[in-house]
């Protein structure tokens, strides 16, 4: 997951958790751990609400590009 100028884009909204009530909320932000075999099928890897990373399929998500003060916070904290 890229933008144009080959940032990696570290975090997805969910839109649909039909399925994982328990592991996901709509309308959150979820950190995105890169996958690429995982991207390959259709997949995006999620760190959920149990903290452990899972593949879902990417069409439950949008990836959001945070401003980089934003990411560093986010990232460090998780």
């Amino acid at each position: 997951m890229n933008t144009q100028d080959n940032q990696t884009i570290h975090f997805a909204l969910c839109l649909n958790n039909e399925g994982y009530k328990a592991s996901l909320e709509v309308g959150k932000l979820y950190r995105i751990i890169v996958d690429e075999q995982a991207a390959s099928h259709g997949l995006i890897r999620i760190v959920d609400e149990s903290g452990e990373d899972y593949a879902f399929s990417a069409k439950r998500f949008y990836p959001v590009q945070l401003p980089q003060n934003v990411e560093e916070v986010l990232l460090t904290s998780s």
